[in-house]
């Protein structure tokens, strides 16, 4: 097997971000009314500035993380690298995927434009 490398997606990152960003806003919002602010709305312009300057912050770091797949192992960013044997879970969550490894240790594979796919090509290599 080549090595494969599996890199993030810009349209799974806005969507996450997008997500991120209502959630951001609905929650201000509700603190704002909890609080009794007669400004509710202003929560939905600082729950989107935030996320928006998030996004935008973070973008070429987070899309720059590659990581790579052989027959032996799953290499990714600050070399973290795992042995396709001490694997234990791979699961999806939303546009990650998720590597557990017998130890217990924990790596996100970050904004997948199909993390079933990407759990598929892991759990082949694995094989």
């Amino acid at each position: 097997m080549a090595a494969q490398e599996i890199r993030p997606d810009r349209g799974a990152y806005v969507r996450a971000h997008a997500w991120m960003a209502a959630i951001g806003m609905g929650g201000a919002m509700a603190v704002l009314w909890i609080i009794g602010s007669p400004h509710i709305w202003t929560g939905a312009i600082g729950g989107l500035a935030a996320i928006a300057l998030r996004g935008w912050y973070m973008a070429s770091e987070e899309l720059a993380v590659v990581w790579t797949l052989t027959k032996d192992a799953l290499t990714g960013p600050a070399g973290r690298s795992v042995p396709l044997s001490r694997i234990g879970t791979i699961r999806t969550m939303g546009s990650y995927v998720q590597v557990v490894t017998t130890d217990g240790d924990k790596h996100l594979i970050k904004y997948q434009a199909d993390p079933a796919a990407t759990l598929n090509a892991i759990e082949r290599a694995k094989a």
